[in-house]
């Protein structure tokens, strides 16, 4: 009688040598020479019947039959690493790696400084950030956690996703330039100097305010002067320094500027709205029965430093 049971292993294998795009990549991380590696992604093909990959020396590609197959296999490690988490609940002891995703000035401004704290407490678990600004999907990297800005229901389907903290956007500017101008005291004023905004996706030259008291009072829409975009709320600040006018930037990453006294904030009795209204940074991973010890416990230790969500 033929064995009709499932090749695990070779699928695993499979599995890693398609991530990697090479046997020598996927032998690496699972401690396996590359010919073992080889030949177990042969004996898979010699299972099913089928070719699974195009070999050439320089590349890899998989077939149609390897494509299918390698979603198969992606669900097959999906389980392997939830039976993994799972075990890893039942030490009660957060433990592994933790592969994080977040964008670059957040990742640099207020992710960093409190990950030292996070390992001190959970010295099993190491983490790695990726800081980019591009939508990562998470899951076809290989991402446990990613850090997303965004407006209520930008968060895409599918996804967990735990608030951390809020975002406002403020308006700054160095004492040395408001000290040089008449005192601005009105949203109209803002239209006799130059701007500095972010500039990408809904952030504009379009400034919306409105008075904080009262708070029922209508907003003002104001088109600025913006000579200088830059998509970065640290670039903006460092571009101020040299004194062009005025900078709307996330308050997080003015707020040691601003304690420093190197940065001086423009009409701080209104709050931007409309396209610059508050934001909150969520904390989102894929769906999954068990969530890993040591995801909940890094989720756990940022809202515990916020201050601000609720609980998983």
């Amino acid at each position: 009688m033929p064995d009709t049971a499932m090749p695990l292993d070779e699928m695993l294998v499979f599995a890693r040598v398609v991530e990697h795009q090479s046997f020598a990549g996927a032998a690496r991380q699972l401690g396996l020479t590359t010919s073992a590696v080889s030949r177990s992604v042969g004996r898979l093909e010699a299972h099913f019947g089928l070719r699974l990959l195009q070999r050439t020396t320089r590349s890899l590609s998989l077939t149609e039959a390897g494509a299918e197959i390698h979603q198969a296999c992606l669900r097959l490690v999906a389980d392997a690493q939830a039976v993994q988490a799972l075990a890893g609940q039942l030490r009660q002891q957060p433990r592994g790696l933790l592969k994080i995703s977040a964008p670059a000035v957040l990742g640099d401004i207020w992710l960093s400084p409190l990950l030292p704290g996070f390992c001190a407490r959970w010295p099993e678990v190491q983490v790695q950030v990726d800081m980019t600004d591009r939508m990562v999907d998470l899951v076809a990297e290989g991402l446990d956690l990613g850090l997303r800005i965004s407006v209520p229901g930008q968060i895409a389907p599918g996804l967990v996703a735990r608030p951390l903290k809020t975002i406002r956007y403020v308006l700054v500017a160095t004492p040395g330039y408001l000290a040089r101008h008449a005192q601005i005291t009105e949203p109209g004023q803002l239209l006799a100097h130059p701007f500095i905004s972010l500039g990408y996706g809904q952030f504009q030259n379009e400034v919306e305010l409105r008075p904080l008291h009262p708070a029922a009072a209508p907003a003002t829409r104001l088109l600025v002067n913006t000579p200088i975009t830059i998509a970065s709320s640290l670039g903006i600040i460092h571009a101020l320094q040299q004194g062009p006018g005025i900078g709307v930037v996330a308050d997080f990453a003015a707020q040691a500027a601003l304690q420093a006294g190197q940065l001086a904030p423009v009409l701080p009795g209104w709050a931007l709205c409309g396209k610059y209204a508050p934001r909150v940074v969520h904390a989102v991973y894929a769906p999954t029965r068990h969530v890993p010890l040591k995801l909940r416990a890094l989720i756990d230790y940022l809202v515990e430093e916020e201050g601000e969500g609720a609980s998983a």
